[in-house]
């Protein structure tokens, strides 16, 4: 039986480890630490033996209808996706022919070159400088720009001023994936439907505490999401996951309040860490990102946090190396990594 090669060869993403033990503190996957709102656990026991027998509505027209009351849009200018991972994949299939280039910054979410070896496209990196900047170049010649703002692992995010000159110089379609749109100070959903080439990529899964309904929705120009829904799956999002993700949109207090929770410990954090001897980058979401203190190796604070059940991130590589990934947990798991990270040094 053959194998695509592209497929044989490919080196899979691989996404953070989901300890079983109990005991375990899991700061390694940008996780929201709270619970969702309780108005999604009131849908939950609202469902009916119906909601399960019969197929979702494959548009999501309802969730559409709430996202567009939200963000002050249209239906039509929504896709409403299985994890904004499925979002992101429908695009390198919709906006790119066979062998086309797709771009992104370097580091920035590694699912986005795993998506253009899959799709077969060219992938042209964009290196990020030391201080993990980027100063958008005066061409970019791409079908396809995949632009993390807030950029992850690095917690930074590109000016907004940027994003727009990133939107004139680029030929193709720009996704901006705002994954942690709700930790940082702004965003580019304004202007969505009022440029051509760009598309927002958003997901319940960080502020909503939905990672594990696997729901996510792209915003963009009418054209833009109706060729996106020519090609996504007939039934793409299951009809629990999306009464979990209305019922989430219609709390926005509760949402709010949790991210502001989440913000607040995330500048606690950040003064301890730099208290410690990090050299802590601004952070523009849930997470932190940090160089270890001079003499220290991150690899091996990485190992040594996780033999004491404590996970985090840890990305080799000549930008990367010196830095570990913290997740914001609650203020008292937050107490806790602090006080072993300073038992350790």
């Amino acid at each position: 039986m053959a194998i695509r090669t592209s497929i044989h060869d490919l080196h899979a993403y691989v996404p953070g480890e989901q300890p079983k033990s109990a005991d375990v503190l899991k700061l390694n996957t940008n996780e929201n630490p709270y619970p969702p709102s309780p108005k999604v656990l009131e849908a939950l026991s609202a469902l009916s033996s119906d909601d399960l027998r019969k197929y979702p509505d494959p548009s999501a027209q309802e969730l559409r209808e709430v996202l567009a009351d939200v963000h002050d849009l249209s239906p039509d200018n929504f896709l409403v996706v299985n994890g904004s991972d499925e979002g992101l994949a429908l695009c390198t299939r919709c906006f790119c022919e066979h062998g086309g280039r797709v771009g992104y910054m370097k580091p920035s979410y590694s699912l986005y070159p795993v998506l253009s070896e899959i799709a077969e496209h060219q992938k042209i990196e964009y290196p990020l400088s030391e201080d993990f900047s980027w100063a958008v170049p005066e061409k970019v010649d791409v079908d396809l720009f995949f632009l993390t703002r807030p950029n992850a692992p690095t917690s930074l995010s590109l000016p907004k001023e940027d994003v727009f000159t990133l939107l004139e110089r680029c030929p193709g379609t720009v996704l901006v994936d705002e994954a942690y749109a709700a930790f940082a100070s702004d965003n580019v959903m304004d202007a969505v439907g009022k440029v051509d080439n760009l598309l927002v990529s958003r997901t319940f899964s960080k502020s909503h505490s939905l990672a594990g309904a696997r729901v996510g929705y792209l915003a963009g120009p009418v054209r833009l999401i109706e060729a996106l829904h020519k090609i996504r799956d007939s039934y793409n999002t299951d009809a629990v996951a999306q009464k979990m993700a209305i019922a989430s949109l219609k709390d926005f207090s509760y949402t709010e309040k949790v991210t502001a929770t989440i913000r607040s410990t995330r500048e606690q954090t950040w003064e301890k860490l730099s208290a410690l001897g990090f050299t802590v980058l601004p952070s523009e979401t849930n997470f932190l990102f940090a160089k270890v203190p001079e003499g220290k190796e991150a690899s091996t604070i990485f190992d040594e946090l996780k033999a004491r059940n404590i996970f985090i991130r840890y990305f080799p590589g000549p930008l990367t190396g010196e830095y570990i990934r913290i997740t914001m947990g609650t203020d008292l798991q937050m107490d806790r990594f602090l006080t072993e990270m300073k038992d350790l040094l």
